[in-house]
Protein backbone atom coordinates (compact mmCIF):
# COMPACT_ATOMS: atom_id res chain seq x y z
CA UNK A 1 0.00 0.00 0.00
CA UNK A 2 2.84 2.33 0.89
CA UNK A 3 4.26 1.39 -2.12
CA UNK A 4 1.74 2.30 -4.25
CA UNK A 5 0.73 5.96 -2.59
CA UNK A 6 4.41 6.88 -3.40
CA UNK A 7 4.74 6.15 -6.67
CA UNK A 8 1.39 7.90 -7.16
CA UNK A 9 3.18 11.13 -5.23
CA UNK A 10 6.23 10.75 -7.56
CA UNK A 11 3.77 10.30 -10.70
CA UNK A 12 1.88 13.54 -9.33
CA UNK A 13 5.31 15.78 -8.56
CA UNK A 14 6.83 15.05 -12.32
CA UNK A 15 3.17 15.89 -13.71
CA UNK A 16 3.56 19.66 -11.46
CA UNK A 17 7.39 20.04 -12.49
CA UNK A 18 6.26 19.83 -16.27
CA UNK A 19 3.55 21.76 -15.95
CA UNK A 20 5.63 24.59 -14.38
CA UNK A 21 7.95 24.33 -16.94
CA UNK A 22 5.42 24.50 -19.82
CA UNK A 23 4.09 27.76 -18.02
CA UNK A 24 7.64 29.25 -18.29
CA UNK A 25 8.38 29.12 -21.78
CA UNK A 26 11.51 28.35 -23.55
CA UNK A 27 14.75 29.01 -22.05
CA UNK A 28 16.13 32.44 -22.98
CA UNK A 29 18.43 31.94 -25.69
CA UNK A 30 21.69 33.51 -25.55
CA UNK A 31 23.19 36.15 -28.56
CA UNK A 32 24.73 34.49 -30.83
CA UNK A 33 28.37 34.66 -30.91
CA UNK A 34 29.87 36.86 -33.81
CA UNK A 35 33.50 37.73 -35.65
CA UNK A 36 35.47 40.03 -37.15
CA UNK A 37 38.54 39.21 -38.87
CA UNK A 38 41.02 42.40 -39.01
CA UNK A 39 45.11 42.99 -40.20
CA UNK A 40 47.20 45.70 -38.64
CA UNK A 41 50.66 44.53 -38.76
CA UNK A 42 51.92 42.22 -36.19
CA UNK A 43 49.46 39.33 -35.17
CA UNK A 44 50.84 39.43 -31.91
CA UNK A 45 50.23 43.08 -31.14
CA UNK A 46 46.80 42.94 -32.52
CA UNK A 47 45.69 39.88 -30.37
CA UNK A 48 46.53 41.41 -27.34
CA UNK A 49 45.37 45.26 -27.76
CA UNK A 50 41.92 43.28 -28.53
CA UNK A 51 41.35 40.15 -25.92
CA UNK A 52 41.87 42.75 -23.61
CA UNK A 53 38.27 44.17 -24.13
CA UNK A 54 35.42 43.58 -22.74
CA UNK A 55 32.82 41.54 -24.35
CA UNK A 56 35.66 39.95 -26.58
CA UNK A 57 36.12 36.03 -26.00
CA UNK A 58 39.14 35.31 -27.91
CA UNK A 59 41.38 36.36 -30.25
CA UNK A 60 43.32 34.46 -32.64
CA UNK A 61 46.52 35.33 -34.75
CA UNK A 62 46.31 33.59 -38.41
CA UNK A 63 46.37 34.87 -41.85
CA UNK A 64 43.61 36.10 -44.46
CA UNK A 65 43.49 37.77 -47.42
CA UNK A 66 45.61 35.44 -50.02
CA UNK A 67 45.46 32.81 -52.35
CA UNK A 68 47.36 29.81 -50.93
CA UNK A 69 45.59 27.30 -48.96
CA UNK A 70 46.78 26.38 -45.15
CA UNK A 71 49.70 28.96 -45.25
CA UNK A 72 52.50 28.96 -43.09
CA UNK A 73 54.26 31.70 -41.54
CA UNK A 74 57.72 31.21 -43.58
CA UNK A 75 55.03 31.44 -46.77
CA UNK A 76 53.29 34.37 -45.84
CA UNK A 77 56.25 36.12 -44.30
CA UNK A 78 58.15 35.56 -47.52
CA UNK A 79 55.24 37.60 -49.50
CA UNK A 80 54.34 34.94 -51.83
CA UNK A 81 50.82 34.05 -50.49
CA UNK A 82 48.99 37.49 -50.96
CA UNK A 83 47.99 36.85 -47.18
CA UNK A 84 47.88 39.45 -44.36
CA UNK A 85 49.00 38.43 -40.70
CA UNK A 86 45.77 38.84 -39.28
CA UNK A 87 43.27 38.38 -36.17
CA UNK A 88 39.69 36.84 -35.72
CA UNK A 89 37.61 37.77 -32.97
CA UNK A 90 34.99 36.21 -31.42
CA UNK A 91 33.04 39.13 -29.44
CA UNK A 92 29.58 38.89 -27.85
CA UNK A 93 26.95 42.01 -29.53
CA UNK A 94 25.53 42.36 -26.34
CA UNK A 95 28.63 43.54 -24.44
CA UNK A 96 31.00 45.46 -26.96
CA UNK A 97 28.99 46.03 -30.66
CA UNK A 98 31.15 45.67 -34.30
CA UNK A 99 31.68 49.42 -34.30
CA UNK A 100 33.03 49.81 -31.01
CA UNK A 101 35.65 46.82 -31.91
CA UNK A 102 36.28 48.98 -35.27
CA UNK A 103 37.17 51.99 -33.17
CA UNK A 104 39.32 50.22 -31.21
CA UNK A 105 41.04 48.33 -34.53
CA UNK A 106 41.76 52.06 -35.79
CA UNK A 107 43.34 53.52 -32.87
CA UNK A 108 45.90 50.39 -32.87
CA UNK A 109 47.17 50.91 -36.72
CA UNK A 110 48.95 53.50 -38.50
CA UNK A 111 46.24 54.48 -40.87
CA UNK A 112 48.54 56.65 -43.05
CA UNK A 113 50.38 53.45 -43.54
CA UNK A 114 50.05 50.86 -46.53
CA UNK A 115 53.46 49.40 -46.83
CA UNK A 116 53.00 47.71 -43.70
CA UNK A 117 52.77 48.70 -40.21
CA UNK A 118 55.54 50.18 -38.07
CA UNK A 119 58.66 48.29 -38.52
CA UNK A 120 57.28 45.72 -40.28
CA UNK A 121 57.23 45.97 -43.79
CA UNK A 122 55.58 44.14 -46.55
CA UNK A 123 52.11 43.45 -48.24
CA UNK A 124 51.41 40.51 -45.55
CA UNK A 125 51.82 43.68 -42.48
CA UNK A 126 49.41 46.12 -44.17
CA UNK A 127 46.32 47.16 -42.58
CA UNK A 128 43.00 45.84 -43.35
CA UNK A 129 39.19 45.35 -42.59
CA UNK A 130 37.51 42.20 -43.77
CA UNK A 131 34.00 42.86 -43.31
CA UNK A 132 31.30 39.62 -43.26
CA UNK A 133 27.93 40.71 -44.84
CA UNK A 134 26.00 44.02 -45.51
CA UNK A 135 26.34 45.21 -42.30
CA UNK A 136 30.05 44.87 -40.90
CA UNK A 137 30.41 46.49 -44.65
CA UNK A 138 28.66 49.20 -44.06
CA UNK A 139 29.82 49.99 -40.70
CA UNK A 140 33.51 49.47 -41.81
CA UNK A 141 33.18 52.12 -44.25
CA UNK A 142 31.44 54.43 -42.08
CA UNK A 143 34.56 53.82 -39.70
CA UNK A 144 36.97 55.00 -42.54
CA UNK A 145 35.33 58.48 -42.85
CA UNK A 146 35.20 59.01 -39.10
CA UNK A 147 38.40 57.90 -38.32
CA UNK A 148 38.93 60.68 -41.23
CA UNK A 149 37.28 62.92 -39.40
CA UNK A 150 39.27 62.45 -36.15
CA UNK A 151 42.40 62.90 -37.72
CA UNK A 152 41.24 66.02 -40.16
CA UNK A 153 42.09 64.52 -43.19
CA UNK A 154 40.24 63.21 -46.63
CA UNK A 155 39.27 59.59 -46.45
CA UNK A 156 41.86 58.57 -49.75
CA UNK A 157 44.87 59.87 -47.34
CA UNK A 158 44.19 56.61 -45.50
CA UNK A 159 45.73 53.34 -46.37
CA UNK A 160 43.17 50.82 -44.76
CA UNK A 161 41.59 48.21 -47.46
CA UNK A 162 37.95 47.75 -46.54
CA UNK A 163 37.35 44.17 -48.40
CA UNK A 164 35.17 41.36 -48.39
CA UNK A 165 36.03 38.63 -45.80
CA UNK A 166 37.84 35.49 -47.43
CA UNK A 167 39.31 31.90 -45.56
CA UNK A 168 41.04 32.69 -42.12
CA UNK A 169 43.64 30.63 -41.55
CA UNK A 170 44.84 30.19 -37.93
CA UNK A 171 48.53 30.81 -36.91
CA UNK A 172 50.67 28.04 -35.82
CA UNK A 173 50.24 27.22 -32.33
CA UNK A 174 53.32 28.83 -31.45
CA UNK A 175 52.18 32.48 -32.61
CA UNK A 176 49.31 32.05 -30.39
CA UNK A 177 48.93 34.44 -27.26
CA UNK A 178 52.59 34.99 -27.73
CA UNK A 179 52.14 38.54 -25.58
CA UNK A 180 51.26 36.09 -23.12
CA UNK A 181 53.78 33.52 -22.94
CA UNK A 182 56.60 35.64 -23.86
CA UNK A 183 55.84 38.66 -22.07
CA UNK A 184 59.61 39.95 -21.92
CA UNK A 185 60.07 39.06 -25.37
CA UNK A 186 56.73 40.66 -26.72
CA UNK A 187 57.87 43.70 -24.69
CA UNK A 188 61.19 44.17 -26.21
CA UNK A 189 59.59 43.34 -29.53
CA UNK A 190 56.99 45.99 -29.35
CA UNK A 191 58.74 48.47 -27.68
CA UNK A 192 61.89 48.76 -30.85
CA UNK A 193 59.38 48.26 -33.22
CA UNK A 194 57.58 51.73 -32.15
CA UNK A 195 54.21 50.49 -32.16
CA UNK A 196 52.79 52.69 -29.32
CA UNK A 197 55.13 55.66 -30.31
CA UNK A 198 54.13 55.91 -33.30
CA UNK A 199 50.42 55.58 -32.37
CA UNK A 200 51.17 58.07 -29.68
CA UNK A 201 52.22 60.26 -32.57
CA UNK A 202 49.15 59.74 -34.98
CA UNK A 203 46.25 59.38 -32.00
CA UNK A 204 47.99 61.37 -29.42
CA UNK A 205 45.88 61.11 -25.85
CA UNK A 206 43.02 58.96 -27.65
CA UNK A 207 45.85 55.92 -28.92
CA UNK A 208 44.61 52.61 -27.80
CA UNK A 209 41.63 54.03 -25.84
CA UNK A 210 39.10 53.62 -27.71
CA UNK A 211 37.44 56.92 -27.24
CA UNK A 212 34.25 57.41 -28.78
CA UNK A 213 34.93 59.63 -32.36
CA UNK A 214 34.63 63.31 -32.07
Amino acid sequence: MFSMIRRHWLRGLALGLLLLLSLQGPPAVAASVQEAVFAGGCFWCLEHDLEELPGVLSAESGYSGGHVLRPTYQQVSGERTGHQEAVRVRFDPERISYATLLRHYWRNVDPLDGGGQFCDRGDSYRPVIFTEGAQQAAAAKASVAAAAKELKLTSDRLKVQVRSAVRFWPAETYHQNYADRHPLRYRYYRFSCGRDQRLDAVWGERARRGESWR
